[in-house]
């Protein structure tokens, strides 16, 4: 075991979750000023005397407004602090968009499920795609139907919740309505048309249909109050390709734009008392999700081509499915007065790759065309309990604490032989000790180039992974009500990781009520990240196209010979120093929130900069002799973000009808402070993190976004209005520290007219993105090969679909 790690003790807090109504989405049937918010561990706690910011987003009166059918893409257009990016041509990030919190990484979230740990995804982010070289939780894993409400928490609560809460945390609160049936059906097509000068062109003038059905059922069980909720979901989603004209740019790339998909979930909530003070619950979670998306376009005369077979080139195509289930049980019950909850939550996600329409250039006119690449998976089991009472002390204290156990497991999924294996003229696979003359090379060559190996599109798996470790942590959390006006929480949280060891941290946090109307918040904590499974041991060979040219990368596991000859030292946790301050002012009518953060982020994981073989020590060369770069998971970096949160709401009775106005800012700006070297790599910092990875870490969030929400009601009848400003984002491209790619502030507008023909029965039609507004276009880049995504722009916060028009079906019996 390393050695134990023990951070800063007791600068921090508790109490979680200041509710902030966006958009007008909570509902009166919810009564959510009256709930006790998981976090707070404190039932008298309401969530407007929390001292800490959330946003509370009721999903329900969200979806039905807007053409959203995803969680990510839902919480991006409301939630200033929370981004998420469609990719194209990211490998994985295809079918699974990388989602964060104020910029920081999609590892530095952490996900709930009615208040438990929810598993991560097995995908860790490679290639073309933000949050590279993390790994996260996957949102859309879970239906929206299946959803009652959101709780984005806006501050670090690793002091409670232990690892990956270092931005905040979201908690996903699951329908418990008990009775009838509730179904939706949505239909939507992105209109397409070109940006400017036909500059974009696409197969079709109507593409990216996308169909949604979810039905929901409440049910009760038996007569002392216990429910079932099942909720079914399906969801198909055709492509939509945003291609470079041919007549105007030689892109790189023929198939750009969003991946295909086909979602399937079913989701179920149920709680039955079983005796008075005893209480059973369970939550079940499936789904299945396939994606078709188009990988780079190899042209025929590119190396990893066979002319023969394919004359004009091809596109290859990566088929991907993702099985993921969910199965958490408890029960709730009272001991000397102390409300106890004993729980166990399972979660796996398993995810693999079929590769179609490419070929392994070595075996030449004999190769297959479609190969089983393998995969990845994680499983995830915790246990725990929680335990909270409240006493009378002064105006109230509250006491919790708990303990869990977590155990966790991943795996690589070996690919069929061809898909990874790179052979010779005799058909035998390539080692090192092959005779440089048996290589198979591209044909009329000079200097002479050889024919990589593997499923062209995405390499397959060579070797099976199957590695696992096991967590214990404890935690303790006071709230004390000093005074009717002040209130003060501390918590602290002890953790031991059986492959790293150990750490403690905490948090503070208060709030002062200065007026009635007007209160001061405040909180500063420590937090960790442990290093993931899949950080530490994924390893990879495949190839990659960099400034139009085909490279062999060699991306080695942590505890590898080749990280270790290189000098990469192993992967330890992420330390994080948190602080925020802020005020609310609540008028009744009229409500605002400020809050100003710091977060300080040490030795933060990311996956390097691509070396050179001449780059590395001479022992890593002789280690792998036929990568032409490689390049590592490391504790490369320390970062310092600053920003500021502002939300202003109003509500007004206009005519016989009601208003609602929301504008919600976030103001975000990292910086990296540091790079951690190898000292075998001493004098390799821009190598190890480039200009280029840089820009992309920084990009994980525009500097600012601004959301402006209007909702008119009158009877039957709703209007919502919805524009989103995202800021200038700045990318690098291939050709060095000077090859900016800038991306312009862009404004987004939705919107969309609902109508209750009954009770029962409502429809709204509306548009997405109305204007068909596009990141800025990148054409020299495109004519280079140089963007990320071998598009004519890269996958930045906004999208680049175009506009939608859809159409939302509501009824209930």
């Amino acid at each position: 075991m390393r050695k134990r790690y023990v951070s800063a003790f007791f600068l921090g807090a508790s109490a979680f979750f200041y509710a902030q109504e966006i958009k007008d989405t909570i509902s009166k049937e919810a009564k959510i000023e009256e709930v006790a918010i998981t976090g707070s561990r404190n039932k008298k706690r309401t969530v407007t005397n929390t001292p800490v910011p959330i946003d509370i987003i009721d999903i329900k009166q969200v979806s039905q407004a807007t053409g959203q059918v995803e969680v990510n893409q839902l919480l991006q257009f409301a939630a200033p602090s929370f981004n998420s990016n469609k990719q194209s041509g990211s490998d994985g990030a295809d079918a699974v968009d990388p989602a964060t919190l104020r910029g920081l990484g999609p590892d530095q979230t952490l996900l709930l499920l009615n208040g438990k740990r929810y598993h991560q995804s097995s995908l860790i982010n490679l290639f073309g795609t933000k949050g590279r070289g993390n790994t996260g939780s996957d949102m859309n894993t879970i239906p929206i139907g299946a959803i009652k409400r959101i709780e984005v928490l806006r501050d670090g609560a690793a002091a409670q919740y232990g690892s990956d809460a270092i931005a905040g945390v979201i908690n996903v609160i699951l329908n418990d309505r008990n009775k009838g049936f509730e179904g939706n059906a949505f239909y939507g097509m992105n209109l397409f048309k070109s940006p400017g000068n036909k500059d974009v062109v696409s197969d079709r003038k109507i593409d990216g249909i996308t169909f949604d059905f979810s039905g929901n059922l409440g049910t009760k069980i038996g007569s002392k109050g216990g429910f079932g909720n099942f909720t079914l979901e399906f969801i198909n989603k055709e492509h939509s390709i945003r291609n470079a004209n041919p007549e105007f740019y030689t892109a790189p790339r023929q198939r750009f734009g969003d991946a295909k998909s086909q979602n399937v979930y079913f989701f179920g909530n149920i709680e039955v008392p079983l005796s008075d003070g005893l209480k059973f619950y369970s939550r079940q979670g499936f789904s299945q999700r396939r994606t078709n998306s188009y990988a780079w376009t190899r042209t025929a005369d590119a190396d990893g081509n066979v002319p023969e077979v394919y004359p004009n080139g091809f596109n290859p195509i990566q088929n991907t499915s993702i099985t993921d289930f969910t199965f958490d049980n408890g029960l709730k019950f009272k001991v000397a007065d102390w409300d106890v909850d004993f729980y166990n939550a399972f979660g796996s996600n398993r995810f693999t790759y079929q590769i179609d329409n490419t070929i392994n250039a070595t075996l030449g006119v004999n190769s297959p065309t479609s190969f089983n690449a393998g995969g990845h998976a994680l499983l995830q089991n915790t246990t725990g309990f929680n335990a909270s009472k409240h006493f009378d002390v002064l105006e109230g204290l509250n006491i919790a604490f708990g303990s869990e156990f977590r155990y966790e497991k991943f795996n690589v999924i070996k690919g069929e032989e061809g898909s990874y294996a790179m052979y010779d003229i005799n058909g035998n696979i390539v080692t090192q000790n092959t005779d440089p003359s048996l290589l198979v090379t591209v044909p009329s060559s000079s200097p002479l180039r050889y024919r990589p190996g593997g499923s062209q599109g995405f390499p397959g798996y060579s070797q099976e992974v199957n590695k696992s470790r096991n967590n214990f942590a404890a935690y303790v959390d006071t709230e004390l009500d000093i005074t009717k006006k002040w209130m003060i929480s501390i918590a602290g949280r002890f953790e031991n990781y059986n492959d790293f060891g150990s750490t403690i941290n905490g948090k503070i946090a208060t709030r002062y009520a200065i007026t009635p109307q007007l209160a001061f918040r405040g909180s500063a904590s420590t937090g960790f990240r442990a290093p993931s499974l899949a950080q530490k041991y994924y390893s990879l060979q495949y190839t990659n196209f960099q400034g139009g040219q085909l490279v062999t990368i060699q991306l080695p596991s942590n505890d590898s010979n080749l990280a270790k000859a290189a000098g990469i030292p192993q992967l330890k946790q992420e330390t994080s120093l948190n602080g925020s301050a802020g005020f609310t002012f609540n008028a009744g009518k009229f409500t605002a929130t400020i809050d100003g953060y710091y977060i300080k982020v040490k030795d933060r994981i990311v996956l390097t900069g691509n070396f050179a073989k001449a780059d590395l020590p001479q022992e890593a060369q002789d280690e792998y002799p036929f990568i032409d770069q490689a390049q590592f998971f490391s504790n490369a970096i320390d970062t310092r973000t600053k920003g500021v949160d502002i939300i202003l709401n109003y509500n007004e009775n206009l005519g016989k009808g009601k208003l609602t106005a929301t504008l919600a800012g976030n103001y975000n700006e990292m910086e990296i402070t540091k790079v951690h070297t190898s000292p075998l790599l001493a004098g390799k910092e821009d190598i190890y993190i480039s200009p280029r990875e840089r820009a992309f870490i920084l990009a994980s969030a525009p500097k600012t976004k601004i959301n402006l929400n209007l909702n008119y009601k009158i009877k039957g009848f709703n209007a919502n209005l919805q524009l989103v400003r995202f800021d200038k984002v700045t990318l690098i491209g291939y050709g060095g520290a000077d090859d900016f790619q800038i991306y312009n502030p862009r404004v987004t507008t939705d919107l969309s007219f609902g109508y209750d023909f009954t009770k029962n029965v409502s429809l709204t039609i509306g548009s997405k993105n109305l204007f068909n507004r596009y990141p800025t276009l990148q054409k020299a880049a495109v004519s280079d090969g140089d963007t990320e995504s071998g598009g004519i722009f890269d996958p930045v916060q906004m999208g680049f679909a175009g506009r939608q028009a859809f159409a939302r079906f509501n009824f209930r019996f």
